[in-house]
């Protein structure tokens, strides 16, 4: 974990929306670029475990990961991010923001910003058990990129 600048305190505008799905939920995340829908995306799966007013960027959170194409690569960071949560300290990201993005040989650096998360402090949300890789999609348009992902809940 390292410290926050002042230039990463700054939140994306939101760009992303919850879809119904049996018995899961669906995020439904987009961007001008890719690397902005996978970052909403995340930053999407994190706020439906709690309300994302009371996360505060106390510190931030490295990860890295490859995959062998786009999808398994979406997978591969949001299941990192979720066991981020899930393993101790239980961190929490209010941002999560991609540092590099490599679309050729399916890697990704971020950075979580936010702290560990609290029953005390933090509303719970909606335990998410699983990323899936039912119906994962994403398209890349010039000028829009979406991705759709299921979470298993």
């Amino acid at each position: 974990m390292s410290d926050i600048k002042e230039e990463d305190w700054n939140l994306p505008p939101c760009k992303y929306e919850y879809l119904d799905h049996t018995a899961d939920i669906q995020i439904h995340a987009w961007g001008d670029t890719l690397t902005e829908a996978f970052e909403q995306c995340a930053n999407a799966m994190f706020h439906y475990m709690t309300e994302v007013d009371y996360i505060e960027m106390r510190e931030s959170y490295d990860i890295e990961v490859e995959g062998h194409d786009m999808v398994t690569l979406l997978y591969n960071f949001l299941d990192e991010l979720l066991f981020i949560f899930s393993a101790e300290p239980n961190y929490i990201a209010r941002k999560v923001k991609i540092e590099e993005f490599d679309t050729t040989a399916f890697k990704i650096k971020a950075k979580g910003f936010g702290e560990e998360f609290q029953l005390g402090k933090h509303p719970q949300g909606t335990e998410v058990k699983a990323i899936t890789f039912a119906n994962m999609q994403i398209h890349e348009n010039e000028g829009k990129c979406e991705v759709f992902v299921i979470l298993d809940i």
